[in-house]
């Protein structure tokens, strides 16, 4: 068996606090191609670590009750869930028209679009009264150009650059600086006003049972996270702005075992609803923009003063310096920026074009990372009583991507994954499950997404 690079320091740490080895995984080493056979990115080795992080932090949490480990056809098969998800028996949408790649006077930009308000904004930076409009006034900019442009107008892209120009520029060292999981701050020990009752549960896969996680998270890579916790049992309270919808796709697929509520925290009686949450919660976990919730009280340090024994991770796109803080960015334009668009590019009949990565593995990969930073937190609070922070990013999940070594192209084909069924508010769903087992046997969801919306702002 071969082994797994790990993450970072990441996983020798998490070793250490749980005093047990990283679990080891079941199946295949490699499964994913790469763009004309070339050398490929160790993209099976990122999702693997990731979710092993996750499951040894897990076992430092539960102590010797149970044990969790990783199986790679069940991780495979999580790290693409939104392709193997099916809606009624139909595929989910996948990127508007207006995202993806396009030519620029000099190379390339990746757009993302996919939220109606990203598309205005887009559509306004560049002048355009309707999407043909857009490629004609790229055309006749630099990349860099483009994506000043419509940054600069709170849109999402970013230029195509190759890995030499990323590592000359100053986000470069902002990104791959510190450790893939940051822990920040502990809670200050004199400020605590309680200490949280919440203990391990004995069941084998509902270890997290009467945990309360307030979810302020989007797209991917955050809603992966709680969508995990619920799995594990926990009472996942998603919120969401009701002037800012989620994309029903990525909310189904991420809203197993999990609520949804709306709340708009610009309204005084909405934030002091959250708020009064905050009081009882033992986790958040917050995914928007670096900064984007701060003028509603609501950063680590801030709620760490107001809840000592409170548990606060978070992520953003770019990470918590360098010129793009505070910047919005998505998996793939993270791709397009630190060099690995320009790593998967191919030909053809049009000539050379960037490519992608085979799923979507930055997200994913945080998702489990940020799984694995509450679990660590929360076995440390068991001992202490005092809560704490942990932050991660996608840029700085890219970065370890590429520290990895690269891997020979494969023909290894995973078997079909377990497809599960259920029936939910928006019809038969067929899904895959976790993709950690508890004692050799895989972890399932409880309970199908809600409608977008409809529970109520307090917990069960």
């Amino acid at each position: 068996m071969e082994s797994v690079p790990d993450l970072g320091s990441t996983l020798r740490a998490l070793e250490v606090m749980s005093a047990q080895p990283t679990p080891s995984w079941t199946g295949s080493r490699r499964w994913w191609g790469s763009p004309d056979g070339i050398p490929a990115l160790d993209v099976e080795g990122l999702a693997l670590g990731a979710v092993q992080a996750a499951a040894t932090a897990l076992n430092a949490l539960t102590g010797t009750m149970h044990r969790y480990s990783v199986a790679a056809g069940p991780t495979a098969a999580a790290f693409d869930s939104l392709g193997h998800l099916r809606i009624g028996g139909q595929k989910p949408e996948g990127f508007a028209p207006l995202s993806g790649f396009r030519r620029t006077a000099d190379g390339w930009i990746r757009l993302h679009a996919n939220y109606p308000h990203h598309a205005a904004r887009l559509m306004e930076a560049v002048s355009a009264s309707e999407p043909a409009d857009v490629d004609r006034a790229l055309l006749a900019m630099t990349s860099l150009e483009a994506e000043h442009l419509i940054t600069g107008n709170n849109g999402v892209a970013a230029a195509v650059r190759t890995r030499e120009e990323w590592t000359d520029s100053p986000m470069f060292e902002a990104a791959s600086e510190g450790p893939w999981i940051s822990f920040d701050h502990l809670g200050p020990s004199t400020k605590a006003t309680r200490r949280s009752s919440w203990v391990p549960s004995a069941v084998p896969d509902r270890p997290l049972t009467g945990l309360k996680v307030l979810d302020l998270t989007r797209v991917i890579a955050g809603p992966v996270a709680t969508r995990l916790l619920g799995a594990l049992g926990a009472d996942v309270l998603r919120i969401d702005p009701p002037h800012l919808p989620e994309l029903t796709d990525a909310f189904i697929d991420s809203g197993f075992d999990k609520r949804s509520a709306e709340a708009d925290f610009r309204n005084p009686d909405d934030l002091t609803a959250v708020m009064g949450l905050l009081e009882t919660a033992d986790v958040v976990v917050m995914g928007y923009r670096d900064g984007g919730l701060d003028r509603f009280g609501l950063t680590p340090g801030a709620l760490l003063l107001r809840r000592a024994d409170l548990v606060v991770v978070t992520l953003s796109a770019w990470g918590h310096a360098g010129p793009w803080q505070g910047r919005r960015g998505f998996d793939s334009l993270v791709q397009a920026a630190c060099g690995i668009a320009d790593r998967y590019g191919h030909f053809d009949d049009g000539g050379w074009r960037p490519g992608a990565l085979p799923v979507q593995a930055l997200d994913h990969a945080t998702g489990y990372g940020l799984a694995a930073a509450v679990f660590a937190l929360l076995a440390q609070r068991l001992g202490t009583g005092r809560g704490g922070t942990a932050r991660l990013s996608l840029a700085r999940t890219a970065e370890e991507l590429l520290l990895l070594s690269t891997v020979s192209a494969t023909d290894v084909d995973l078997p079909e994954p377990e497809y599960h069924e259920v029936d939910s508010p928006y019809g038969r769903l067929r899904y895959v499950g976790p993709p950690i087992t508890v004692d050799g046997v895989p972890v399932g969801y409880q309970e199908p997404p809600v409608t977008y919306g409809s529970s109520a702002l307090r917990w069960r």
